[in-house]
């Protein structure tokens, strides 16, 4: 059985798929939700791990542990507001693998004692951080894991922003979880991108007709890029048909030029694209080429801040580039699959190279900077 942080470390982003009846902010999400059934199927899914709410104001109870733990061996992590060890033993002999600690209730004295009786259990603790101050008394307590938290829980506010912020600071060295107001496949992006090794999704999962098919949506890869976008209608008809980045080209000699990075849903993460020099223009990222010859260079970069998360692999400009998947398929890390995708390609290139994002632009257009709307939804529904 691999235990809970050794499970999160996998390869790519990984997934904590949370059985929860009920919210104090939302009210009922499942409440007929069995935690058998539910852990099985998640676990099924992809989940690394499952995480269980015991606590009666969510619609739990440590019988839900039990059942749970009575179907999967997936990593179990049983949350609630702990402040006992006997809690802790309780739990363990439940069958948890991982116990959640909340600073915002613990103070350091408190917190020390619990993840002392979890060690001595052999439980993981993921050790959840709201704001900045409570990250370092995480980072200073030597939290193995490390959750952060998007939800303000006196207010019930989502901050993504912000947290994801926080999730960027946390030490390398740690594991770190990205939690609350995960709804859609760019907002799992988002934290991976900032150093998340995880998400914790729950309430979204609840209210799927199909909690498993949801988690399976989450997490699925390549992510759907349409670029050369310039017009607001083409951004709204990419997000209506399920694209997660939306790509502006602000160098100056394409025809494809935007007016500046349009508005994008919350669905979506925008991204800027520049050539030779990197703006100022305020996106989520930003695919930077070098510039040749007076044009873009083959490849290019995406950044998150000023730090490189992708390699972007593109073809030369206006040419014929035959190497160009199968230098796609040896290139290590996040590769962005560009140059020369369609509708009619884009399934055997992703078949071949495995990309975490594909990204087409000139072949979904009517006339450069147009977007011809049936080819940008085939061209999404192809590459997911």
């Amino acid at each position: 059985m691999a235990r809970f942080r050794d499970a999160l470390r996998g390869s790519g982003l990984g997934a904590i798929a949370e059985v929860k009846r009920r919210s104090p902010s939302a009210g009922d999400l499942r409440p007929n939700a069995d935690p058998a059934e539910l852990a099985a199927g998640f676990a099924a899914a992809g989940a690394a791990a499952v995480s269980i709410l015991v606590d009666a104001r969510f619609g739990g109870s440590v019988d839900d542990v039990r059942a749970a733990r009575a179907v999967t061996s997936a990593p179990l992590l049983a949350k609630g507001f702990f402040r006992e060890e006997a809690e802790l033993d309780e739990l363990k002999q439940a069958g948890a693998d991982a116990v959640l600690l909340l600073l915002r209730d613990l103070d350091d004295r408190r917190a020390t004692a619990m993840l002392s009786r979890a060690t001595e259990l052999g439980l993981d603790a993921l050790v959840e951080a709201h704001d900045a101050d409570e990250l370092a008394r995480a980072v200073g307590l030597d939290a193995e894991v490390i959750g952060v938290n998007a939800r303000d829980l006196d207010t019930f506010a989502i901050d993504r922003g912000a947290a994801l912020e926080l999730v960027a600071s946390v030490p390398r060295d740690r594991v770190v979880v990205a939690e609350s107001g995960i709804t859609a496949r760019a907002h799992g992006a988002a934290a991976e991108l900032a150093g998340a090794d995880a998400i914790l999704v729950g309430s979204a999962l609840m209210r799927a007709p199909d909690p498993f098919a949801k988690l399976r949506e989450l997490l699925a890869r390549p992510l759907v890029k349409v670029c050369g976008l310039t017009r607001e209608q083409d951004v709204a008809v990419a997000a209506e048909a399920g694209a997660d980045l939306a790509g502006f080209i602000l160098a100056r000699e394409t025809p494809r030029r935007a007016p500046a990075v349009l508005p994008v849903p919350e669905t979506m993460l925008s991204v800027a694209v520049y050539v030779g020099e990197r703006g100022d223009a305020p996106s989520d990222l930003a695919q930077l080429y070098a510039r040749e010859n007076g044009h873009r260079a083959r490849d290019g970069v995406l950044l998150r801040g000023e730090e490189q998360v992708a390699r972007v692999v593109d073809r030369a400009w206006q040419e014929e580039d035959p190497e160009h998947i199968e230098r796609a398929r040896a290139a290590e890390g996040r590769i962005v699959l560009a140059g020369g995708l369609s509708p009619e390609n884009v399934g055997e290139a992703i078949e071949a190279v495995r990309p975490w994002a594909v990204d087409a632009s000139s072949s979904l257009e009517t006339e450069p900077g147009i977007k011809d709307h049936d080819r940008v939804r085939a061209f999404v529904a192809a590459a997911r």
